[in-house]
């Protein structure tokens, strides 16, 4: 993989780790294009998701070291009994509903029942590894589009629920309940396991579903996005320290690795920032049609090439593992 492919690569993650289309998904495209395999630059995959992280940091900066001081706070008071979780201030109800949104993601590393000791992260890096199953991208695309279509048919109805109050500018709660917390931290642990399925769109049609303000729901999503992303490459840097000195850690020089890593994190930026301003004007609907279309193209490509046995781009023979 040269620069140019890196910074391709870059921009892909961060236009799609925050926007509604499946950041997964589109690495999966791009890379099924490319003839391109990612497995082997374990560092990489780190770099991009150190960009996305940095992104997403310094648009929620402030929301942070006020997520910081909450849990100084609530230590504080923990230890000196005066603790109320009915009186818990907003800072500190996101904090702790963050940490329950949190949980569910351990279901990734529980062995599945019936399949051989393979867990949910088993089965993504599986299906993300091997060209064979790239028309499992193209379903998944799908099922985000519906969705997204879902979270946007639930916004407008609690809009319409909140038309006749004061309040009807900002419509949907604005204090997070622990159901909502459960559900959305459901939603980006399937998001994880499926390439094409947007852990950004998922959390948020969650989030209205459950009647959460349009707002609230993308923050928390974001957020929620942080300890994860971070996980994310905590793993990888693991995987990569344990094959250190192999062959397949060495197949990127440092400046290309710079270069992907700084696009992301610019690009990041910049699409979280158009996220929120196309939630804002009621605007997202594009991405329900866009993920409908990719997905419809990735299926049919995929069809032909289960006929063909061969990646239709690269010509290389379709993996199975």
């Amino acid at each position: 993989m040269n620069i140019l492919e890196a910074i391709i690569l870059g921009i892909v993650q961060g236009l799609t780790e925050f926007l509604p289309v499946s950041s997964s998904g589109h690495l999966t495209i791009f890379q099924h294009i490319m003839g391109v395999n990612m497995e082997g630059n374990l560092f990489f995959n780190v770099m991009l998701h150190v960009g996305t992280l940095v992104s997403v940091c310094v648009v929620y900066h402030k929301l942070i070291l006020r997520l910081i001081k909450a849990f100084g706070l609530l230590v504080r008071d923990v230890f000196t009994g005066k603790f109320r979780w009915s009186k818990m201030n907003g800072d500190t109800n996101l904090l702790v509903m963050l940490v329950i949104g949190l949980v569910p993601l351990f279901l990734l590393f529980v062995p599945i029942p019936g399949a051989g000791g393979i867990n949910g992260k088993d089965i993504a890096e599986i299906w993300q590894g091997n060209t064979g199953y790239f028309i499992i991208t193209g379903f998944a695309l799908l099922c985000t589009s519906i969705m997204l279509w879902v979270g946007v048919k639930a916004m407008e109805n609690t809009a319409k629920k909140y038309a006749a109050r004061s309040n009807s500018e900002t419509p949907g709660r604005r204090r997070l309940k622990t159901v909502d917390a459960v559900f959305i931290g459901l939603a980006q642990c399937l998001a994880a396991i499926f390439p094409g399925l947007s852990r950004s769109g998922s959390t948020l049609a969650m989030g209205e579903l459950r009647g959460l303000n349009k707002q609230v729901a993308l923050d928390y999503a974001f957020v929620l996005g942080i300890p994860s992303i971070l996980a994310a490459a905590l793993l990888e840097s693991v995987e990569a320290f344990k094959a250190q000195g192999t062959q397949d850690t060495l197949q990127l020089s440092s400046g290309a690795m710079a270069a992907g890593m700084i696009a992301a994190m610019i690009v990041g930026f910049f699409a979280i920032m158009l996220f929120k301003w196309m939630l804002e004007k009621d605007r997202t609907g594009v991405f329900v049609v866009y993920t409908a279309v990719i997905g419809i193209a990735v299926i049919v490509i995929s069809i032909i090439e289960l006929k063909t046995g061969n990646n239709i781009f690269s010509g290389q023979p379709l993996t199975f593992g």
